[in-house]
């Protein structure tokens, strides 16, 4: 969006220093800055005061600063990040169009992707950027929103009580969506009646002409609808508005299913990889639905929108296993997604390289032992990646995970899954490397 920086100056009650300019959306990182956009800079592990200079070389026509101005023109505020929330709801006071806020513990991000592409078949459509999130990624989404947008989609993450009623504060969204209540960052929570309070603040923040969208499979999200001011629609596998029937998984573990909704019924064969993609893609479905996107629109989307990066992609290494490669990130949901997917390859040996599933708290040794118990059940071997909490072998580092995959033969198998901690995105890439893919 655009912005003269006096009107910014005197909405954010700063003090503008230098001529009057207009800037084009905002960024934090001088590395991606473009030209006319506003450089905001945060003071965190670096003080991105230290970069205005920088900025200006890459085109910002002007910047915050709680320091003294270097030249340019300058918006001189008391505090750049909380500056950076005041820029968010100067745009979304600006927008005519509406806001889509997603939460949960598990699937917000893919939710999010399949979601931009169902209403981008009829939309302006604009989205948080990866897994922009916070009081950051959020302001960061509106502020670069283009002016015509009808629709912008914000992923909401929460580390505590209140975090999400911060950003529903910002975005003021018209649909939230809760795709799960499951133990991922327990630790910042307590248990998980802390996180369906947190996350259940995205539905007490709807106007009652809005609509929760709820997942009505997991019991704590369905009993967020007693505190929905607006009208629920719900989504499942089971008795739900939007649901899904007869689910299987191709051999590249792309789900297929027939879909039932208030809007019409069709058949759905997804994009993506994984039967935990399935109420992801409902979530996705129903939100688009109510917004107006036709279903014929909702199902082609569904069938080509591609997800973020190192989220259950399937990758066929020549003369080798097939990799599943969701190491993004992982809690004790996603994990035993990905392993129930694993196991209905048709594949010889199945592997499983398993990393640290990090925050989780006091439920840190049995998660993981519970995760490997599954893995056993479900005829898949388990090996740590540089921890013993799974209660099996282990590798201490890359070289010795590389080798271990390049032990596996073609009609093999191997889910490489951790979170970000462990940076298992490196094994696989040293393994492709090694493999000349």
């Amino acid at each position: 969006m655009r912005f003269l920086s006096s009107e910014l100056a005197a909405r954010l009650g700063g003090a503008q220093v230098g001529p009057d300019v207009t800037v084009a959306g905002a960024s934090i990182d001088t590395r991606t800055v473009l030209p006319g956009q506003l450089y905001v800079p945060i003071v965190a592990e670096r003080d991105g005061h230290t970069f205005i200079g920088a900025a200006l070389e890459r085109g910002a026509p002007a910047y915050l600063t709680a320091r003294e101005p270097v030249g340019g023109t300058a918006i001189v505020v008391a505090d750049t990040a909380m500056s950076l929330l005041g820029l968010g709801v100067v745009a979304r006071e600006r927008m005519e169009g509406g806001v889509i806020g997603i939460t949960g513990s598990v699937g917000k991000t893919t939710t999010k992707d399949l979601l931009r592409s169902c209403l981008a078949s009829n939309y302006v459509v604009a989205a948080s950027e990866r897994s922009f999130n916070n009081e950051l990624g959020l302001p960061l989404t509106l502020v670069n929103a283009p002016d015509d947008v009808e629709w912008v989609v914000l992923e909401m993450g929460a580390r505590g009580a209140g975090h999400i009623t911060r950003l529903t504060d910002v975005g003021r969204p018209d649909v939230g969506i809760v795709t799960s209540v499951a133990m991922a960052h327990v630790e910042f929570f307590g248990d998980l009646e802390g996180v369906a309070r947190a996350k259940s603040e995205l539905v007490a923040s709807l106007p009652p002409t809005g609509v929760a969208v709820l997942n009505f499979d997991d019991p704590l999200v369905a009993r967020m609808a007693s505190v929905s001011p607006c009208p629920v629609l719900s989504y499942g596998l089971g008795d739900a508005e939007v649901r899904a029937e007869a689910v299987v998984l191709d051999e590249d573990l792309r789900p297929r299913f027939h879909l039932s909704t208030p809007w019409g019924p069709g058949e759905v064969r997804l994009g993506l990889h994984g039967v935990q993609q399935v109420p992801n893609a409902l979530a996705a479905a129903a939100a688009a639905l109510w917004c107006g996107v036709p279903i014929d629109g909702v199902i082609a989307a569904l069938s080509t929108a591609s997800g973020s990066p190192l989220r259950m992609e399937v990758r066929r290494v020549p003369d080798g296993p097939v990799l599943v490669v969701d190491c993004y990130n992982a809690n004790p949901a996603s994990m035993e997604a990905a392993l129930r997917s694993m196991a209905t390859l048709p594949s010889g040996r199945k592997l499983a390289l398993l990393g640290l599933m990090a925050e989780l708290g006091s439920e840190t040794v049995p998660e993981h032992l519970r995760a490997a118990q599954l893995a056993e059940e479900l005829g898949i071997d388990v090996v740590g990646f540089q921890t013993d909490l799974y209660g099996a072998s282990q590798v201490a580092d890359s070289d010795d995970a590389v080798a271990l995959l390049r032990t596996l033969h073609p009609g093999d198998a191997a889910l490489v899954k951790g979170s970000r901690v462990a940076r298992l995105e490196e094994v696989v890439q040293r393994f492709e490397d090694a493999a000349g893919v």
